[in-house]
C-alpha cells in the first residue's frame, strides 16, 4: 500500500465508494473523511424524522458505527454511497422513534395503573426520575468498563463539554482517531443501554 494513501489530503480526492473501501480495510482516517462529507445530510435527515437534535446526533453516531463494522457490505453496483447511508440513517431513526413510543406508552400505562394499585406516589415525574437515575448509574458502570483510550474521549466530551476537534488538540491525537474511538465507545455503551431498556420495560 502507498504509505501516503491514508493521508487526509489524498483521502479528500477519493470517491465516496473508494472511501468506503478504505473504511472496510479499517482505516480510521477514511471513516473521518466519510463522516465529514455526509454527517450534515444524515443529521438533518434524522432530526427531521425524530424532531430532536440529541436523538438525531445519536442516530448519526449509530450510522457510522455500522459503516465501520460493516463497510464491506456496501455494494456500489446497487446504490451510491449517499443513498446507502441515507437508507441506514432512515432505518436507525425510525427504530429510535418506535423505541421512544414504546417507552412513552409504557410510562402512560404504569401511570394509569398505579393509583388503582394504591401506589399514589408513582407520578410521571417520579417515573422519569427513576428512569434517569437508572440510566446514569448504568452509564457510569459501563464507562468504567471501557478501554482507557475510549473512556478518555467520552469523558472529555460528556464531562468536559469539548468538541471532537478540541479533544484531538488537548489529547494530542489525530481527529480521525478521536472520532473512531468515540464511535466504538458509543457502540459499546449503546449495546449495554439497549439491554437496560429491555429490563426496565
Amino acid at each position: 500500500m502507498d504509505p501516503t494513501s491514508s493521508q487526509p489530503g489524498s483521502l479528500a480526492t477519493l470517491t465516496d465508494a473508494a472511501l468506503v473501501k478504505r473504511v472496510a480495510e479499517r482505516q480510521p482516517d477514511a471513516l473521518a473523511e466519510l463522516y465529514d462529507r455526509f454527517a450534515p445530510l444524515l443529521l438533518a435527515l434524522a432530526r427531521r424524522i425524530l424532531g430532536n437534535h440529541a436523538d438525531a446526533e445519536e442516530v448519526l453516531q449509530e450510522v457510522f458505527v455500522q459503516v465501520w463494522n460493516r463497510g464491506e457490505r456496501y455494494d456500489p453496483a446497487r446504490s451510491s454511497v449517499s443513498t446507502w447511508l441515507v437508507l441506514i440513517g432512515r432505518s436507525r431513526a425510525i427504530d429510535r422513534l418506535r423505541s421512544r413510543r414504546v417507552v412513552e406508552r409504557t410510562r402512560e400505562a404504569v401511570t394509569e395503573v398505579a393509583p388503582a394499585a394504591g401506589a399514589l406516589h408513582t407520578s410521571p415525574e417520579a417515573l422519569e426520575n427513576v428512569w434517569i437515575q437508572e440510566r446514569r448509574e448504568r452509564v457510569r458502570r459501563e464507562l468504567a468498563a471501557l478501554p482507557p483510550e475510549q473512556r478518555q474521549v467520552l469523558e472529555m466530551a460528556f464531562y468536559g463539554g469539548l468538541t471532537q476537534s478540541e479533544i484531538a488538540g488537548k489529547a494530542g491525537l489525530p481527529l480521525g482517531t478521536v472520532k473512531t474511538r468515540t464511535l466504538l465507545a458509543m457502540k459499546k455503551l449503546r449495546q449495554a443501554l439497549r439491554e437496560e431498556v429491555r429490563q426496565l420495560l
